[in-house]
């Protein structure tokens, strides 16, 4: 008990010299109280690792630089954003609907015959030209172009799609994210 009540009472003892350390540091006394503060919780947190009869005011000033030097390094990674307009550009749409959307997309594309779903593949997902992808497939131009409006049609159908309106965020969602990126 006694070694805990000599450890209190040497934090004590060392506030006011850390706090003088401590401004000088960081030019703020509210910064700097917060910074003692925080020095003191964690030499009360780790008051085991203090080997009784060594310098704890030393120990303590080197608690408070490395805690100094940690949020520095931490705010070096912030970005200053007080009026909230780069947070409002980061809005996005939820994830958790496009992921269904395409599974969804996915099980229908499967029930394609494969000419229609290696048409629709090469067009519309791996970026083929209908030239191209009529050398792939090694057919007419006008073929592939039919099976890709086939597999298109199809895939309206199973999906219950009628238009692009209907791809993509929900109107709500749109709304949202594309109103915070104006801002």
């Amino acid at each position: 008990m006694g070694d805990i009540a000599a450890f209190r009472e040497g934090l004590l003892e060392a506030i006011p010299s850390l706090r003088a350390f401590a401004v000088s540091l960081v030019k703020s006394s509210d910064r700097a109280d917060d910074l003692v503060q925080e020095t003191l919780v964690k030499a009360w947190d780790k008051q085991k690792s203090f080997q009784p009869g060594t310098n704890l005011k030393a120990w303590l000033f080197t608690i408070l630089r490395n805690e100094f030097y940690s949020q520095m390094r931490k705010r070096g990674r912030e970005v200053q954003d007080s009026d909230g307009v780069m947070t409002a550009r980061l809005a996005i749409h939820p994830n958790q609907d496009s992921s269904l959307d395409l599974d969804d997309f996915k099980r229908a594309l499967a029930t394609l015959p494969e000419d229609q779903r290696e048409a629709i593949v090469l067009i519309g997902a791996s970026g083929f030209s209908y030239e191209e992808a009529a050398e792939i497939c090694d057919c007419a131009v006008g073929t592939i172009k039919s099976r890709v409006s086939r597999a298109r049609s199809r895939l309206q159908e199973i999906l219950g799609v009628s238009g692009e309106t209907e791809y993509g965020p929900d109107g709500i969602s749109a709304q949202v994210t594309n109103s915070s990126a104006v801002a």
